[in-house]
């Protein structure tokens, strides 16, 4: 019987060209996978080179030379890049939205096209490191402490910003002034969004900066903006969806064509 162990990853082949381990760590670096699970990583990783290989190599059948793009003064594509790009160029033709695309997706979602929400917030910040499991729960401790004492007695808010936030803002009681939609993290602007103006949030917000006791002084909602003043912006996200689905259809024609080993190409 034998007691040779299997590598933990396998090596990966494209139509017999290697795809080496190194490299495939490298990459997997770029992509995120929970700690418990680092294959993930490894096979997002895998699955992205092969796609990159797959390209190259038609790249070549069709005998493309590369033509690097100058990127930004002094910084070009690499000759993998260029070529990778022309292919594209080349192979993927995507449906040009028409003036009925549009149209339709604005009907079908209007609110998805307003004016950016004005927002007047306040907050009492207790700063830590999400990743820092011992200073997250000690700030946690301390915004909740806070907050049992502003159930009792809101009017304290000013009060108790000036003493405990880790924010600038404390200076002016905790409060923010004026923002709009994009203003603030994704995270805190989900937390105004759910609230009424006038009121403190009845438990803690979390963020990437930490643990806040949020107050909403006022919120104005952007008006529904019309559709002559976005049918631009609508055209150019359907020409972006419409390139990925045809880039990805390109994609998994040749994924189908080829002979891979080590890694399960599908989605």
């Amino acid at each position: 019987m034998s007691t040779e162990r299997k590598p933990l990853f396998p090596d990966v082949f494209v139509n017999g060209q290697e795809i080496s381990a190194a490299d495939i760590a490298a990459e997997a670096q770029n992509h995120n996978a929970p700690k418990d699970k680092p294959g993930w990583a490894w096979r997002d990783g895998a699955r992205a080179l092969v796609i990159r290989e797959l390209l190259l190599q038609e790249a070549r059948k069709r005998d493309l030379q590369p033509q690097p793009n100058e990127l930004e003064p002094g910084m070009f594509e690499t000759e993998d890049e260029s070529l990778i790009r022309e292919l594209l160029d080349l192979a993927v033709t995507p449906k040009v939205p028409n003036v009925d695309d549009t149209r339709k997706v604005y009907d079908a979602q209007p609110d998805m096209f307003r004016a950016p929400t004005l927002y007047e917030p306040s907050h009492i910040l207790f700063a830590a490191d999400p990743t820092d499991a011992e200073a997250w729960a000690e700030a946690l401790q301390k915004a909740q402490a806070a907050l049992a004492t502003l159930r009792s007695n809101p009017k304290d808010f000013a009060s108790l910003a000036k003493e405990l936030s880790d924010c600038p803002s404390r200076d002016a009681g905790g409060q923010l002034g004026q923002i709009v939609t994009g203003d603030t993290v994704p995270e805190f602007e989900a937390a105004m969004d759910a609230m009424e103006p006038g009121v403190i949030n009845p438990e803690p917000v979390k963020s990437r900066y930490g643990i806040h006791i949020l107050r909403l002084d006022a919120k104005a909602e952007g008006d529904v903006l019309p559709y002559d003043q976005v049918k631009q912006q609508i055209g150019e996200m359907l020409e972006k969806a419409a390139w990925a689905s045809a880039a990805n259809g390109f994609v998994q024609e040749l994924v189908a064509k080829a002979e891979i080993i080590g890694v399960d190409m599908a989605a």
